[in-house]
């Protein structure tokens, strides 16, 4: 299961960001490029384990884009980005992400009151995007959040980060650093 996606793991380089181990990868970076045979076994995979009983797919730029878009595409459910630019329309919420090697102000428009969402991403680490998010969309906005599903789980603070937001975080794989190198560990 997830060959292509452990494979292109394994081959991927790592850079440091001050003390941040930081794997640069298609799905994380869009950098080299991305291999739509990886794509397809990470969306069948998303779609699989996924609750899309939802009004919108929602996902934080920049990389839950290429997740949301093809989504939206296959099970016709409009999808919603939470951007990094300010647009000051009528509702817009900001939120401060704060991850392990940034902090930025990020802006939801479109989504609202009762509004039933899958937030959908590519990276668990620090969890600090996802808090953000999920703080927003439940206590700001009053979303209903059907399902929240990531690509790699990059923490030991999964069941944590879970407790402290109040829903359960779906990851397809989980990864670990060792070496300095990104290492499956299921």
């Amino acid at each position: 299961m997830f060959e292509k996606l452990k494979k292109s793991l394994a081959e991927c380089p790592v850079v440091k960001m001050g003390d941040y181990q930081y794997f640069v990868h298609p799905l994380t970076d869009g950098v080299p490029y991305m291999e739509p045979e990886l794509l397809r076994e990470v969306l069948d995979a998303m779609k699989a384990i996924g609750n899309f009983d939802c009004d919108y797919i929602v996902a934080p730029e920049a990389m839950g884009i290429p997740l949301a878009v093809p989504l939206s595409l296959e099970l016709g459910i409009p999808y919603n980005v939470i951007r990094k630019r300010q647009y000051n329309l009528p509702g817009e919420v900001n939120i401060a992400q704060c991850t392990g090697y940034s902090k930025k102000d990020m802006y939801i428009n479109g989504i609202k009151k009762g509004d039933r969402v899958v937030i959908v991403d590519d990276v668990l680490s620090t969890g600090g995007t996802m808090h953000a998010i999920i703080d927003a969309m439940k206590n700001t906005i009053g979303a209903d959040i059907v399902d929240v599903i990531v690509v790699l789980e990059k923490t030991k603070r999964k069941a944590e980060i879970e407790r402290e937001l109040g829903v359960k975080i779906k990851t397809l794989i989980k990864i670990e650093m060792v070496d300095g190198r990104p290492v499956c560990t299921d």
